[in-house]
Order: structure tokens, then C-alpha cells, then sequence
């Protein structure tokens, strides 16, 4: 049988995993499957890089932590279709995930998958989930 935990200690992790990565990480959309860990070498080409705002996540309540802010790149770097994403601090990679088309279900929502160089991106859906309740 899992574990359970209380919602204040839920809360309490997932606003400390957001104060371990630091402020302003920068988040990269990337084309391709997501490497088999964090700590796997990247894959895929960068399609959009942004740097997330200093405080970049709302705090966490009943397990789930979401977006605080607007996640945009006005101008993606490269052509191709978004695959996965990663979320690093310098040279390491923190949290990694699918990305998918808004209302697609993925660790990530985007508003188009089929980026075109120049082209707006808006991240419009991530939530960090904490399960045990």
C-alpha cells in the first residue's frame, strides 16, 4: 500500500523542488523523445528556449504546483515538431517531459507542436503533481 502524506507536506516538497532549481531556469522545447533520464545526454534539436520568470511556479496546494506567469518565447530558435521539453539550471537538466498540443494531455501543453522558426511559442498547460494523498 503507497504511502500517504498530508497536503501541507506535499506542498511543502514541491515548493522545495522549485527553490532547488533556482531562479530563472530556462525551459527548452525540443523535437524528438525525451532522453531516458535527466541525467541521459540531451536528443533532439532546440526549437524554443526560454527563460522562465524568477518565481516561476504558484505555490503548491493539494499536491499540485503550476504555472506562475507567462511561459513564452516570442521567437522560436528552429523549425520541427515539439517532442519533449526540459527545464535546467546552468548545465543540468532538473525536470524533463512530453510535450503535446493544448488540451493534448502531455507533461507540457503548447499551443502548436508544428513550430516554425520565428514563430511565438506559449506554454499553456504544466503542473508538477505530488501523489500520497
Amino acid at each position: 500500500m503507497p504511502m500517504q502524506f498530508s497536503d501541507t507536506l506535499r506542498a511543502a516538497m514541491l515548493n522545495a523542488a522549485e527553490t532547488h532549481i533556482g531562479a530563472s531556469p530556462t525551459l527548452r522545447i525540443r523535437s524528438g523523445a525525451k532522453p531516458a533520464s535527466c541525467a541521459a545526454a540531451r536528443t533532439g534539436t532546440v526549437l524554443a528556449t526560454l527563460v522562465l520568470p524568477a518565481d516561476f511556479m504558484a505555490d503548491a496546494v493539494a499536491g499540485v504546483k503550476g504555472i506562475l506567469g507567462i511561459w513564452q518565447d516570442s521567437a522560436a530558435d528552429a523549425a520541427g515538431i515539439a517532442g519533449h521539453f526540459e527545464i535546467v539550471q546552468g548545465a543540468t537538466c532538473h525536470i524533463q517531459g512530453d510535450v503535446t498540443g493544448t488540451g493534448g494531455g502531455g507533461d507540457m501543453e503548447i499551443q502548436n507542436t508544428n513550430i516554425a522558426v520565428g514563430q511565438p511559442i506559449t506554454v499553456t498547460a504544466f503542473t508538477l503533481n505530488l501523489g500520497g494523498a
